[in-house]
């Protein structure tokens, strides 16, 4: 099980988050976003041996592969309406595609955009709502059971201690994504907040020594 935490701005709670196990972390570069920071910003925070994921929601290529290079980013995670063609120019392996089951009113429907971004990308992220990051809406995670998709995926939106266990049974994801969740505010994140959650999510908690 993965486990993404997302709206980093303090290098104290990405050191927090590597000592708990965590297993990416999530820099928000949507200028609407209360937890946006910029690729600089993101370049200063240290992340030793987490991977690194940018969040891309009106940006096109160039600053796309601008901000990775400068961030040391592993995966970009596309939110807006970037093409399969400007997915494939960052690289496959190095994206992550959100899409948004809410929007589509059949199953099949679903499947079809899952197919769609197939071949440009390495994961998906299903989310609910759209804040550019952060929305604290879920989805109703029973009509993902047995989804159909080319590649794992990863849950987020509203997720906490107290529900992950709940999602985890319903519809199982392969990762699971926690922002607002494990937060004091915008992009302020809780330590037992994070420590509880990774928990939840069934995780040896090895790293953290205090």
């Amino acid at each position: 099980m993965l486990v993404k935490i997302c709206g980093f701005t303090r290098q104290e709670d990405v050191d927090d988050a590597l000592r708990l196990g965590v297993d990416l972390c999530g820099f928000i570069f949507h200028p609407k976003s209360p937890r946006c920071i910029t690729p600089e910003q993101a370049a200063e925070i240290r992340s030793d041996g987490m991977r690194r994921i940018g969040v891309f929601v009106e940006h096109g290529l160039e600053e796309i592969l601008r901000a990775m290079d400068v961030a040391g980013l592993d995966f970009a995670q596309l939110h807006g309406k970037q093409s399969v063609e400007c997915a494939r120019a960052v690289g496959p392996s190095r994206i992550i595609r959100v899409i948004w089951p809410d929007l589509y009113s059949h199953r099949a429907l679903l499947h079809n955009e899952l197919r769609k971004f197939a071949d440009s990308c390495a994961m998906y992220l299903l989310d609910a709502g759209f804040s550019g990051g952060g929305s604290g809406k879920r989805l109703e995670w029973q009509d993902l059971a047995g989804l159909d998709a080319p590649h794992p995926w990863i849950l987020a939106g509203g997720l906490n201690a107290s529900n992950v266990g709940k999602a985890i049974s319903q519809c199982g994801p392969a990762g699971l994504d926690f922002n607002s969740g494990v937060e004091d505010g915008p992009g302020v994140k809780n330590r037992e907040k994070m420590r509880m959650a990774v928990k939840a999510c069934g995780k040896h908690i090895e790293k953290d020594r205090e």
